[in-house]
């Protein structure tokens, strides 16, 4: 079984348990550090996966295999293949809902990719000639995977073009987080949304700044209380304004086309 075919990534392990990538890379390194120096890891966190590790080594690379990924800023960035054994150990990490959740996705999504090996016929008896138009036959079914993927991002753009503008708030929200997760998480969701808002200013000749001061003084005459002012923030600026809110959206919709946002 090939075993770069049989893994995950670490941006999708990030996905699947709901945490920023630079979080899951910051708990794999410590779990590689462990591995390293084996006596110190807890039989019970490698669950299954200690079964056959010699006593004398651990080879990581049956765990985790260090890669990269092109970001949608076109950055390379580090990154994990995740084999079977790896989730196994990432997952015994977890405790509760969300680490019944991780076991059964990530099962499932190995199983999917066995059965897929599985199903691929061997080729290595046939002719000369029969190989020949097998490989023009995968080269046909790979274009039209192409097509089927082209697709489906033009379906996703369509979604995201048909954002519901009454939970405008709640979904752009959710459209950041996940592209910052795509950028690596922590710093990422901010300077993400300095870039979504110096695009609305520069578009709408916005001076945010400006305009969240005098809206806190506003509610400071009205008699609001201290906390709730200090809650005000640019969201609320441009909610208060119809076309700063139409243009933020606008916005963001292009920021999630670009970093490739799924809204299916």
């Amino acid at each position: 079984m090939n075993q770069l075919e049989n893994t995950l990534t670490s941006l999708e392990v990030a996905e699947m348990v709901e945490r920023r990538h630079d979080q899951v890379i910051r708990d794999i390194r410590k779990i590689i550090e462990q591995l390293a120096d084996h006596k110190s890891v807890d039989s019970s966190d490698l669950g299954e996966a200690k079964n056959g590790l010699s006593s004398e080594s651990i080879d990581i690379n049956t765990f985790f295999i260090e890669s990269t990924y092109t970001s949608a800023q076109n950055k390379e960035l580090p990154c994990y293949l995740v084999t079977k054994q790896g989730c196994e150990v990432f997952g015994n990490r977890m405790t509760g809902a969300k680490g019944t959740q991780f076991t059964v996705g990530y099962v499932s999504r190995f199983n999917q990719m066995e059965q897929h090996i599985k199903q691929q016929p061997d080729i290595s008896n046939l002719s000369p000639e029969l190989q020949m138009f097998n490989q023009m036959f995968q080269a046909v079914a790979s274009q039209e995977q192409k097509l089927v993927e082209v697709n489906d991002k033009v379906d996703n753009i369509s979604n995201i073009f048909a954002l519901n503008t009454a939970n405008w708030r709640s979904e752009t929200g959710n459209w950041v987080r996940q592209m910052a997760i795509k950028q690596g998480g922590g710093i990422a969701f901010k300077e993400i949304n300095q870039e979504i808002y110096a695009e609305v200013e520069r578009r709408g000749g916005f001076k945010f700044n400006v305009r969240l001061r005098n809206m806190q003084t506003r509610q400071i005459e009205k008699g609001y209380s201290k906390s709730a002012v200090k809650k005000l923030n640019k969201l609320d600026v441009i909610e208060a304004d119809k076309k700063a809110t139409q243009i933020y959206i606008q916005v963001v919709k292009e920021f999630a086309i670009k970093y490739q946002v799924d809204v299916a």
